[in-house]
């Protein structure tokens, strides 16, 4: 009888040590470095990246003019080319002060691989590397990247249409920081 109280108490403790060491590892936050869809966080270094929307976009269309102020070429797209924008979030939440992400990429299922086109200084949708403080997003919260019903700055693409074709299209966001890399894959 002592024996099959001894053995009771013994599992009791056992399992009492099992769920302690569940319940800690409930504490870890889960790092993210791939998303199927666009919405979701991913971690690159210390920062969250979010992609708010990405989609064709057409100089001569009214709606969409604004985003190529200082696209040099934005309207000598060749007959199989197409201009891509994606729209990012990026989301600080540590207690200091970081970095962000400068080396983007577009890749579709063939391998073709894309970089971001330079935007001049005076386009206040286009996505600029910077320091991200504690708690901040870029963009910044009372820009008009921000503040424009997209809510995210423009990484601007020259895509082919075969491109467009070849998908799900995949961004790949690269950073010094660990996680050093995370891929969005972009809804088209």
């Amino acid at each position: 009888m002592l024996a099959g109280r001894l053995r009771i108490l013994l599992i009791a403790a056992v399992a009492l040590i099992g769920a302690g060491t569940l319940a800690a590892c409930g504490n870890k936050e889960k790092i993210v470095t791939s998303a199927d869809t666009e919405g979701p966080y991913v971690d690159v270094g210390p920062l969250q990246y979010q992609v708010q929307i990405s989609r064709q976009l057409n100089p001569t269309d009214e709606e969409d003019r604004g985003y190529f102020t200082g696209v040099q070429g934005a309207d000598k797209l060749g007959p199989e080319e197409t201009w891509f924008a994606v729209f990012v979030k990026v989301l600080n939440r540590d207690d200091t002060d970081h970095l962000s992400a400068k080396d983007f990429e577009i890749e579709d299922t063939v391998g073709r691989r894309y970089s971001p086109v330079a935007v001049g200084g005076d386009n206040a949708f286009a996505y600029r590397a910077g320091t991200v403080t504690s708690g901040g997003t870029l963009p910044a919260t009372d820009s008009t990247a921000n503040q424009s019903s997209i809510g995210g700055s423009m990484l601007l693409f020259r895509l082919t249409l075969d491109s467009l074709a070849n998908r799900p299209l995949v961004l790949r966001i690269k950073s010094p920081g660990k996680p050093p890399e995370a891929e969005i894959d972009l809804d088209v």
